[in-house]
Order: C-alpha cells, then structure tokens, then sequence
C-alpha cells in the first residue's frame, strides 16, 4: 500500500508538546488537591479552616494550593473580620477561575456514570430555572448539535513546533 502524500500539515507525532496548553493547564489545577479546593470554590466554601476540614488535607498542602491558584489569577483573597478577631482572607473564584465550571461538571458526570455508588451520585447539579440536570457536551462555534469524538478533527495551531 503507498504511503498518503503529505500534504504539509504536522501530524500529532510530528508535533512538539513543549507548549501544550493541556500540559500548562495540568501543571496548574491538575494536581488532586488543588481541583477538589476548586469544587468547594465552586460551591461555596471561601475560609480556610472550611476548606481544610472539608476537603481533608493538612494546613501545609492546603495554603500551597490556595497560593498557587491565587498566583495564578484563579482564586483571589477578599479579606474580612469578624467581631474580636484579626482580619482574615476569603479565597473566592475569580473570572478565570468560573471558566473551569464546564470541565467541573464534565468530570463530575463522568464520575456520576463510572465511579458513583450503587445509590447514585452525591450530588446534583440542576438548572435553577426548570430543575432539570445539568451536563457538560462539546459543540461548535457553527451552531451545529452536540458532537460525538468522531465528528471532530485536530489540527496543529498557530503556535505549533515540529519536533
């Protein structure tokens, strides 16, 4: 069988991941630690003693991840006090940090469809307007349905490298 022409384009293998946005997105929420701080974000839990008695890990762990997501413009600090206390800091999502909802809610159902007890998942996630459950899906910026893997294409971007 001939090879395919190559029509000039990278292939994946031909393709550098030195710059992989997927890589830098890892190294920077992908840790276990830091997502599960992100969940709680999400749902609510701001003050530190809240984030470390519910997601259970030491004070240590804890104030590297909190330092580490605010570094990175994905938490900021509001600070506080309450009556008779020193000022504090809450930890709250910022702009940045809410654009990782989508992929929250990905792995959540896909932990609800693969990883959930016999009884179903521990939470929900419903639309406020008609309680309806809410999913995550993968569309196109042409108005088309949700797509399956197989109706989508990957190409090497701008700023793709060869290897």
């Amino acid at each position: 069988m001939a090879k395919p022409a190559y029509d000039g384009v990278m292939t994946w293998l031909e393709t550098s991941t030195e710059n992989c946005t997927v890589q830098r997105t890892l190294d920077l929420i992908g840790e276990k630690w830091s997502l599960l701080v992100l969940r709680d974000a999400m749902n609510g839990v701001r003050r530190f003693d809240d984030f470390r008695r519910h997601v259970g890990l030491s004070e240590a762990v804890l104030a590297d991840r909190l330092r580490k997501l605010v570094a990175a413009g994905v938490l900021e600090t509001v600070p506080y006090r309450e009556a008779g206390h020193r000022t504090r800091h809450e930890y709250r999502l910022t702009g940045k940090g809410w654009e990782l909802w989508p992929v929250m809610i990905a792995l959540k159902q896909w932990g609800d469809r693969y990883t959930a007890d016999a009884e179903g998942p521990p939470l929900e996630v419903l639309h406020r307007d008609c309680g309806a459950p809410v999913e995550a899906v993968v569309v196109c910026t042409g108005d088309h349905e949700p797509l399956t893997p197989r109706q989508a294409r990957t190409r090497p971007g701008s700023a793709a490298h060869t290897l």
